[in-house]
């Protein structure tokens, strides 16, 4: 009686918290809750499909993006137990095409590679999500490439090229598209007969829902995407059926082999990596969280796995601007109500993050990061990507969610202290007076790595950059924006699903003339652009 009480007060509370996507032409999510072998909650709110009123329900569809992962490891990881494949490998003994680079296929599973996402180098080069593409395009992508980021296992550094090409060393190994296998050897192995593998955006799946973007107050639009998915992020499946897959690491015929996917291993100089093999790690006070989320154009998803309380949240939702993250957490809270294990930091309040609010500028990293007080919390901005910082217990405030490291506090002297993990500790002070960006910039520049082409010129409202690549691209031109003598800022135009800047260090000869430009996104590190 007692779980069906909580279940009672957590629909309640869920009622009063999204009641706005439960009005009447807005998209919106669900939420499914298991504890033990019980499924004890599954809700959704909102639609499916605004144009034909669908709501969402248990049987509702969705791309549930990068949570794909940890099903692509799984296969990989059974193949390596058949001997079919070394996790100490290169990928290039797999993928001939690739380039001879000393990565091997655990340090992809783990995200500690050093290679750089494919979705940025196409970004650089003027190619974005809503932009068609072919499964082919995004190989070549990966096979043209020489750059890393790091040296590997050094550091970890989210990219789905990790996945879109372990996926296809799988595929080969079973010589059969990835969708097959997965369905006969994992999907089918664990009971989930919604989920599927749809790489194409133009498959017909019953029961999908269509994703969104925008709010009632501005109203709904269809989110653009047209890029083929594969072991990164193609699968398609329900909340009920993502429940299922919690279970499976518990008991029944995977979980032995699903048991190496949450498998810790340390970074060069005995750091800890917070990606498993597949998996995020994360904590919600002194429990310890397991799972993932993904992220589409208008689709949301996460899973999250607290094993100590042998509880499980998946929460999907069809609009970009719901957070399933702090959903599924917030979930969490409401059902672990007075256990000790899940109490945190005391919240920061605005006076104390006063001091931190601001620019903040390292040229050597390079680093450029903003803190604000946003909607009632501390924000870092980065790269032109928002994100929320929550106190430690150790003073620190991190990065809630676990795609990258970010830890920040005040240093000494009026600057700013930044962990970027790995032992990476930087300072950073309050960025001045922007220079000008030196008139040498102009001129064609061109990355070997990406196939991209950045033609920078003065234009009549201030410096201009035209981005072109190996695929059709085109679209405004960018802007560039100075810093210091030698890092330049490069920032896409508004508009789109995604915003995103990148830093640019200007590579000298040895008569000071810019031979070089290093640019720096959230995932590609010290890439080389040539001058043409």
């Amino acid at each position: 009686m007692t779980r069906k009480i909580d279940m009672l007060r957590l629909e309640r509370a869920l009622d009063q918290r999204f009641a706005r996507y439960a009005a009447p032409g807005s998209p919106g999510l669900i939420v499914g809750v298991r504890r033990g072998d019980s499924v004890e909650f599954v809700k959704g709110w909102g639609l499916a499909s605004i144009e034909h009123g669908v709501p969402i329900g248990p049987a509702t569809r969705f791309r549930i993006a990068s949570v794909t992962k940890q099903f692509t490891v799984t296969a990989a990881l059974m193949l390596a137990a058949e001997g079919k494949l070394s996790l100490d490998a290169a990928p290039h003994d797999y993928l001939p095409e690739l380039k001879k680079l000393p990565v091997t296929i655990d340090q992809m599973m783990r995200n500690s590679s050093g290679l750089p996402d494919f979705l940025e180098l196409l970004r650089l080069g003027g190619h974005g999500l809503d932009k068609p593409a072919q499964a082919q395009d995004l190989l070549a992508v990966c096979a043209r490439n020489t750059h890393l980021n790091f040296p590997p296992g050094s550091r970890f550094l989210y990219s789905n090229t990790n996945f879109l090409m372990l996926g296809e060393i799988v595929a080969r190994l079973e010589g059969a598209p990835l969708a097959d296998v997965l369905r006969r050897r994992v999907l089918e192995a664990a009971g989930l007969t919604r989920t599927l593998l749809a790489p194409r955006m133009d498959t017909v799946v019953p029961d999908l829902a269509t994703s969104y973007l925008g709010d009632a107050e501005a109203g709904f639009t269809r989110a653009a995407h047209a890029y083929p998915q594969g072991g990164e992020g193609g699968l398609i499946s329900t909340v009920e059926d993502l429940l299922l897959w919690s279970a499976a690491f518990d008991a029944g015929p995977l979980a032995s082999v699903l048991t190496k996917l949450a498998t810790p291993k340390k970074l060069t100089g005995e750091h800890d990596n917070p990606y498993r093999r597949g998996l995020d790690s994360s904590m919600l006070g002194r429990l310890a969280g397991i799972g993932h989320g993904g992220l589409w154009p208008g689709f949301r998803t996460e899973l999250l796995r607290l094993p100590a309380a042998d509880l499980a949240i998946v929460v999907i939702a069809n609009l970009a601007s719901i957070d399933p993250w702090r959903v599924a957490r917030d979930v969490a809270r409401l059902i672990l109500a007075g256990d000790n294990r899940i109490a945190e930091a005391s919240p920061l309040g605005e006076r104390d993050f006063r001091p931190l609010k601001g620019l903040w500028f390292d040229p050597a990293e390079p680093a450029l990061v903003e803190l604000d007080w946003r909607a009632g919390e501390p924000v870092a901005i980065q790269n032109g990507t928002p994100f929320t910082l929550a106190p430690r217990a150790d003073g620190w405030l991190a990065a809630e969610r676990g795609s990258f490291e970010f830890a920040a506090r005040a240093g000494r002297g009026a600057t700013l202290q930044v962990d970027f993990g790995a032992g990476r500790v930087r300072t950073l002070r309050r960025a001045g007076r922007r220079a000008a960006p030196p008139a040498a910039l102009a001129g064609l520049w061109r990355s070997a790595d990406a196939g991209a082409e950045w033609r920078i010129a003065r234009g009549t409202s201030g410096w201009e950059v035209a981005v072109s690549g190996p695929y059709a691209g085109g679209g405004a031109p960018w802007t560039l924006s100075g810093l210091d003598a030698d890092t330049v800022e490069v920032t896409m135009p508004a508009g789109g699903w995604l915003r995103t800047t990148q830093l640019a260090r200007l590579e000298r000869d040895r008569a000071g003339r810019i031979a070089a430009l290093s640019v720096f996104t959230g995932r590609v590190k010290g890439l080389r652009f040539e001058r043409v």
